[in-house]
């Protein structure tokens, strides 16, 4: 009887025994015995990489809660979860607010390394307008050897849509609001020099059966109408699609062939930074996504050449407004960044 008793012991010692063998200790360089002093000293700075950079953020119409926290028909916003997500990639933002004459926002983006299109609703009149003279400006800065990167997210994916087919109807619709979804690669996609080159991969596997971003839309456009057009074919490559609640295929990822230009119809920003929408996925791979792609932006945005004065850079950053918080007031916004201009700019 006595020897039964020795049973559950014994497997339980031999399991112990296992998963002992199974870990692998981290050892410190010095237990290593590769601790090298000289390893301790710091080296220069590289003088062609910016280790300061400024990201320009689009402001959208409204105040990003449908009138309730401001009704003022000059009033425009940036969700502060787009500041987050800059600024946790070690940038800082200035506002490139939309309706502010011309010549002040123009002169903000030769303040920045970089460009954000957020999402909204505006596709046209001076919001229009504005994206598309800002997106010639960005073409024309990289053509003249400056690496200026754009994000545009969701709207900032339609109006580039738009913009570069020279098509105002060349949307589709489909059904996408308040989603979460997986991305599915497109064959033989090369994502070296994209967004997801720094992805490990098993998170890029992930992204494939399980469902890591946010969409919430109702435009977008398919794989077959974005390459029958031949200006936009030219300029971007697709990357990933989804498909929405009527298992309709639409484009959402596309990165440009000769430009560091990034178009997402998911948001990345959402996951580690908005709560107010049921189907956001925050879940720690959710997060990763977020972190990912916003050092994408960050180190694109380093290897500008722009090096602006310091302190006209500090009279623009958006840490001379306050957020506002809005999660009582619907919406889906956490917090927003309100601006309102005393009238309307003519461009």
């Amino acid at each position: 009887m006595w020897s039964f008793l020795w049973i559950p012991f014994l497997i339980s010692l031999s399991k112990e025994l296992g998963l002992a063998k199974a870990q692998v200790p981290v050892l410190l360089p010095s237990q290593l015995g590769t601790s090298d002093s000289s390893s301790s000293k710091c080296t220069a700075p590289d003088p062609k990489i910016n280790y300061r950079p400024v990201i320009g953020i689009l402001s959208h119409p409204g105040d990003g809660a449908s009138g309730r926290l401001s009704n003022a028909s000059t009033a425009s916003y940036i969700a502060a979860s787009y500041v987050k997500f800059v600024e946790s990639a070690g940038a800082r933002v200035i506002p490139l607010i939309y309706n502010e004459p011309p010549d002040i926002l123009f002169q903000k983006l030769d303040l920045v390394n970089g460009v954000l299109f957020t999402g909204g609703w505006a596709k046209s009149g001076l919001y229009y307008d504005v994206a598309e003279r800002i997106f010639k400006k960005i073409i024309e800065k990289n053509d003249a050897g400056d690496h200026f990167p754009l994000y545009a997210t969701c709207l900032g994916f339609e109006l580039l849509t738009m913009i570069i087919s020279k098509n105002k109807n060349i949307l589709e619709t489909f059904s996408a609001v308040d989603a979460a979804s997986t991305l599915q690669f497109t064959e033989n996609a090369i994502i070296e020099g994209t967004v997801f080159q720094r992805f490990p991969p098993d998170l890029l596997k992930k992204l494939s059966t399980d469902c890591l971003v946010m969409q919430n839309h109702k435009y977008g456009i398919s794989p077959e109408r974005l390459m029958e057009n031949e200006n936009l074919s030219s300029f971007f490559k697709i990357l990933t699609t989804c498909a929405d609640e009527d298992d309709k295929v639409y484009v959402s990822t596309v990165h440009a062939y000769n430009y560091p230009v990034t178009a997402f119809q998911w948001h990345p920003e959402k996951n580690a930074f908005e709560w107010g929408l049921s189907m956001i996925p925050h879940s720690e791979d959710a997060i990763q996504v977020t972190q990912h792609a916003a050092n994408f932006l960050v180190s694109e945005a380093r290897k500008s050449l722009n090096r602006p004065p310091v302190q006209e850079v500090l009279d623009n950053l958006i840490y001379n407004y306050s957020p506002t918080f809005c999660g009582k007031a619907g919406g889906g916004f956490d917090e927003v960044y309100i601006f309102t201009q005393p009238s309307l700019a003519r461009l």
